[in-house]
């Protein structure tokens, strides 16, 4: 019926299980929650003085700087580090901060996450050549 691809990651040159595997989705949708959850209650708490549109406009901005600040430099965001997933250039390297940037911003406009190639790795970790893998 189709052609057979492998597991997820092969054509990455990644383990099939185990670290330095892809991270499973589940796992990816819990960080995003955790770490829009952290940013919500940061702008909330911080920023917004108890207007929620306002909120939400300070969580995006706080999403982008902790995005940055922490994939650029340990590779993880806080909700990443909890569920034991951690970004990677596709080549086993760490990202610079240009493609973090690329990143963050196409993963904050939403629809380029939800475009999944085989992989199961997001238009916006193809486009800055990136792969979400497990601790």
């Amino acid at each position: 019926m189709g052609a057979d691809f492998g597991y997820r990651g092969k054509g990455l040159g990644l383990p099939e299980e185990g670290p330095g595997s892809i991270a499973p989705l589940g796992r990816r949708f819990g960080a995003i929650f955790i770490d829009w959850t952290l940013c919500m209650l940061i702008a909330y708490g911080l920023f917004a003085r108890g207007d929620q549109q306002a909120a939400g406009n300070w969580a995006l901005g706080i999403f982008l700087v902790m995005s940055l600040l922490t994939v650029g430099t340990v590779g993880c965001t806080p909700g990443k580090r909890l569920l034991g997933v951690r970004v990677v250039a596709d080549d086993g390297g760490r990202l610079g901060f240009v493609r973090v940037a690329v990143r963050t911003v196409l993963l904050l406009l939403v629809i380029p996450a939800l475009v999944w190639d085989r992989d199961g790795r997001g238009l916006h970790d193809r486009l800055s050549r990136s792969v979400q893998v497990r601790m």
